[in-house]
C-alpha cells in the first residue's frame, strides 16, 4: 500500500474539540440511547462532529466524502474526510487490524461486475476484486480537482473512530483514502464472501450476497497517525436534566412555562 500522503495530520486542538463534541451527545439525544436521558455518538453525530471541529461541512448525502473542508475559496479547494465508525476496538487491540467499512453501495458493485459478465464473483474472484477496487478508486477520481471537481485527493483521508461500548473507550486512526493495489492481492471466494489477501492475511473482504459491504482491514501500525485512546467527557450536572427537556426549555423557557400552564 502507497504511503504517499500530502494531507495534514490532526491538531491536538482539533481531536480535543471532536472529543467534546462527540461528548455533547450523552445527554440522550445521540443516535445510541442506551436508556432515558442518556446516550452515545453514532455514525451520523461522528460525522457532523468531524465537520463541526475540522471547520468543514458535512455532506448529508451517499457522497464519496461525509466532510469537506475548504482549503482556498478562489478556487474553490477542498479536501475530503471519509469517516467511519466501527464498534471494534477490541479487534483492534487482538488484532492490530482496523475496520473499515468503505461502502455498502451493492447495487453499484454489482453493476459493475456485470456489465463485464460477472454475475457470480465465485467464477472468477480476481477479476471481480479488481472491478471492486478499481471502482471506489473511480468515485474519488470523480469528485478530484483532476477530473473538475473541487477535492484535492492528495490531501484527503479516512478518520475512523473506533469504540468499545462496555468500556466507553475511544481510538481514532487516520489513513490515506488509496485502497490497496488489487494486483498485489490473492483473490478468492470464503463461503459467501469475496476476500482479497495480501501475505498477512485478509485485507479486502466483500458481502455482495449479504447487505453488500465492502471491508478493508489494514494494520493500526500502518496509519498515518492515530490518537491516544480516551473517553467521552462526562456531562456536568444540569438541574434541567437531559435530552429534548432541557433543550426545549433552554430555547424557549417562558413559551414551555406558559405550556405547562394552558
Amino acid at each position: 500500500m502507497s504511503r504517499i500522503f500530502a494531507g495534514s495530520i490532526p491538531t491536538k486542538g482539533q481531536i480535543e474539540k471532536l472529543r467534546l463534541i462527540l461528548s455533547t451527545y450523552q445527554d440522550g439525544l445521540g443516535q445510541l440511547v442506551f436508556e432515558p436521558d442518556k446516550s452515545r455518538p453514532g455514525w451520523r453525530d461522528f460525522e457532523r462532529s468531524v465537520a463541526f471541529a475540522f471547520g468543514g461541512t458535512a455532506q448529508e448525502s451517499k457522497a464519496i466524502f461525509d466532510v469537506l473542508v475548504p482549503i482556498s475559496s478562489t478556487p474553490p479547494i477542498t479536501y475530503g474526510i471519509s469517516c467511519k465508525m466501527r464498534e471494534t476496538l477490541q479487534t483492534v487491540e487482538r488484532t492490530r487490524r482496523v475496520t473499515v467499512e468503505v461502502s455498502n453501495s451493492s447495487g453499484k458493485f454489482w453493476d459493475a461486475l456485470r456489465d463485464i459478465g460477472i454475475g457470480d464473483y465465485a467464477i472468477n474472484p480476481n477479476t471481480a476484486g479488481k472491478i471492486l477496487i478499481n471502482l471506489v478508486e473511480s468515485w474519488h477520481h470523480q469528485a478530484s480537482l483532476e477530473n473538475g471537481g473541487i477535492v484535492d485527493i492528495s490531501k484527503s483521508f479516512y478518520l475512523l473512530l473506533q469504540w468499545h461500548k462496555k468500556s466507553g473507550r475511544y481510538q481514532l486512526f487516520q489513513f490515506p483514502v488509496q485502497l490497496p493495489d488489487p494486483e498485489t492481492l490473492t483473490w478468492e471466494v470464503n463461503g459467501r464472501r469475496l476476500i482479497g489477501r495480501d501475505s498477512e492475511g485478509v485485507l479486502i473482504e466483500w458481502y455482495g450476497h449479504s447487505g453488500g459491504q465492502l471491508k478493508y482491514y489494514p494494520f493500526a501500525d500502518e496509519a498515518i497517525w492515530m490518537s491516544e485512546v480516551f473517553q467521552l467527557e462526562p456531562l456536568p450536572k444540569n438541574e434541567l436534566g437531559y435530552g429534548l427537556k432541557r433543550r426545549v426549555i433552554e430555547f424557549f423557557p417562558e413559551l414551555w412555562q406558559a405550556a405547562d400552564e394552558m
